[in-house]
């Protein structure tokens, strides 16, 4: 039994003894005892002062005594006023330490054929360009939500929304037909979501040069002023005309256009794979809008036959929301055309047949707030049991310290790009640092993608999602501070100390005896090591591996201290050196999991 839940048994049993009455276990209030007071975890007792009817002082004194009689856990007391610090009993530190070594994934809760099934969407991408940083933060924080919560005891179902149709679309088709000579990936030796992106820009490029000409023509030969001039322009180039005429034939089935469209985007889904399978993503579903935005627009249809949506005179469809202190939302245009909305109305109908969904989580970031908070109202109104409910995982820009990032320009930072940086970058500081003696090749490179991506990931993870971002390389690969590297060092430093003592014949008790030698820097770090499955189940509440990773980092650096303060292999006796060992043991095991639920590998050495 946790130490916890074994003191909480007795707080409620002593204060049926002292005052005859029977309390619920969440009126037991236990937390760490505040460093400037002596003990290891703190009972608040005002809760049972009603009961007791007596002073704070005096009710903390008599279930203090009761506890050191009944509970093996607690050693000993003192009294603050309102709240009883209690110290714990080296052998229940040592029963815990023994429970931890017992249990390969301690702190997760397991996954049942009755646990809840839970699905997050993430990624979202466009088929007319790569994935960029955004994708990055996004895909990484889905990811990672993914692992908290079937480490919280969910059945996880994790998938993608492709947004392969619509105006963004047409254009890179439109300028690989007018600039491509058949260019393909294989006779470019370019990625596909790569090739495509490059003719996106470039159809921005020619675009642009055609309003600028239109603007000037339009001012002097019609005398309209400049703004006038340029929204004329933006209206009447060539360009922009071809591209929504060759969406009309999309729409209408065109043989040429679609078949041009399926080539081009299986390019492009061939590149998103391979960017995926470097960063360590993965998909059990992918939905595409184009197949997703017919059945919105049948959802929509069969509201507004119950008559919860209206037809307006010009024959489009919206929802009224005014109700909910919104505004009217446009569902279906007046010439029957979708929109995002009725695109997401479709693909959450699509799956709610595919799975019986408890709870839906989209990561998606921070601009679509409003999109959400509509979607939620249009979803609970047309019968989805989860639509009240669902949850908007809304996260910050990733900002740059150059500026913001603009698909258009070409100015985005590229995910294969960065990935392929940081993970040179790595290579060459841990080159610098000598982190690579006695390796060979091979284990060289292996070790710089681990350390690139999982400075990447840290980096990235380890901020409140809700907040914008820096994003410094730099900073990212240092093996000192809050870093992934740092914590990757350490998990490697820990499992050198266990190669060492595995070749000094030294084999890894099964249990450590009730007797075993614990200071208090060790008591520390068990305590600390406890707290990861509350961590876990705060990550679950919040949406945030931020409170996962930073956990990580202050479990290493706590370990850090202990191992400049304390030998493990040269300490005194059998009896320490044995019980260090199974401590370093259990702090490598739990920082390697953490990670993991962050995405994150670490290395066996480094």
């Amino acid at each position: 039994m946790k130490i916890e839940n074994q003191i909480a048994s007795s707080v409620i049993a002593s204060v049926k003894e002292l005052y005859g009455q029977d309390v619920s276990m969440s009126m037991v209030q236990l937390q760490k005892t505040k460093s400037n007071f002596e003990g290891n975890l703190t009972l608040v007792v005002f809760p049972f002062l009603k009961i007791s009817r007596q002073k704070p002082e005096d009710t903390a004194q008599a279930i203090g005594e009761l506890l050191v009689r009944d509970c093996s856990a607690v050693a000993g007391f003192n009294v603050v006023k309102g709240f009883l610090n209690l110290n714990i009993a080296k052998e229940a530190w040592v029963g815990l330490l023994n429970d931890m070594h017992a249990d390969e994934k301690f702190g997760e809760k397991p996954v049942t054929d009755q646990s809840p099934l839970v699905m997050i969407e993430y990624s979202s991408p466009n088929t007319n360009k790569p994935l960029h940083l955004g994708h990055v933060r996004n895909n990484l924080l889905g990811w990672s939500l993914a692992q908290i919560m079937e480490a919280n005891g969910n059945k996880v179902v994790k998938t993608n929304i492709v947004n392969d149709r619509g105006i963004h679309i047409c254009k890179s088709m439109l300028a690989w037909l007018k600039w491509g000579n058949g260019e393909t990936p294989e006779s470019s030796g370019k990625k596909g979501d790569h090739l495509i992106g490059d003719y996106y820009v470039a159809f921005d490029k020619h675009y642009r040069t055609e309003v600028a000409e239109l603007k000037n023509k339009f001012m002097t030969d019609e005398g309209l002023d400049e703004e006038a001039a340029e929204n004329k322009a933006k209206e009447e180039a060539p360009l922009m005309k071809e591209a929504r005429q060759m969406l009309v034939k999309w729409e209408q089935g065109d043989e040429e256009v679609r078949a041009l469209w399926q080539k081009m985007n299986n390019w492009v889904y061939a590149g998103f794979d391979e960017t995926y399978k470097t960063l360590g993503v993965s998909f059990d579903k992918i939905y595409y809008e184009s197949d997703t935005y017919l059945e919105g627009k049948a959802k929509v249809e069969e509201g507004l036959e119950k008559g919860l949506f209206f037809r307006k005179d010009d024959n489009s469809v919206w929802a009224d929301l005014t109700q909910e202190g919104l505004d009217q939302k446009l569902l279906l245009r007046s010439d029957g055309t979708s929109v995002y909305m009725t695109q997401d109305i479709g693909t959450a109908d699509m799956r709610f047949k595919d799975f019986p969904i408890d709870k839906m989580i989209y990561v998606v970031g921070n601009e679509q707030n409003y999109h959400f908070q509509v979607l939620s109202i249009l979803l609970d109104r047309l019968g989805f049991k989860w639509g009240k409910e669902l949850v908007h995982f809304s996260y910050g820009m990733v900002e740059l310290p150059n500026g913001k990032m603009k698909s258009r320009e070409g100015t985005v930072v590229d995910a294969d790009e960065l990935i392929a940086t940081m993970i040179d970058d790595a290579r060459k500081t841990s080159d610098e640092l000598g982190k690579f003696k006695d390796m060979s090749e091979e284990e060289k490179r292996e070790i710089a993608r681990v350390v690139g991506l999982g400075a990447l990931k840290y980096f990235i993870l380890k901020v409140d999602a809700r907040k914008n971002m820096l994003f410094n390389p730099e900073e990212s690969i240092d093996f000192n501070g809050n870093t992934g590297p740092f914590i990757q060092y350490t998990y490697a430093r820990i499992r050198s100390i266990m190669r060492k003592a595995a070749a000094e014949g030294m084999a890894l008790p099964a249990q450590l005896p009730a007797d075993a030698p614990l200071n208090d820097k060790e008591i520390a770090l068990i305590q600390k090591m406890n707290d990861f499955g509350v961590v876990i189940e705060q990550a679950a509440t919040d949406y945030s591996p931020s409170g996962i990773a930073n956990y990580c980092y202050e479990l290493t650096k706590d370990f850090n201290q202990f191992y400049h303060d304390y030998s493990i292999l040269n300490a005194d006796t059998q009896e320490e050196k044995l019980t260090r060992l199974v401590l370093a043991n259990n702090v490598a095991k739990i920082i390697k999991n953490g990670m993991l639920l962050l995405g994150i590998e670490v290395p066996e050495r480094m």
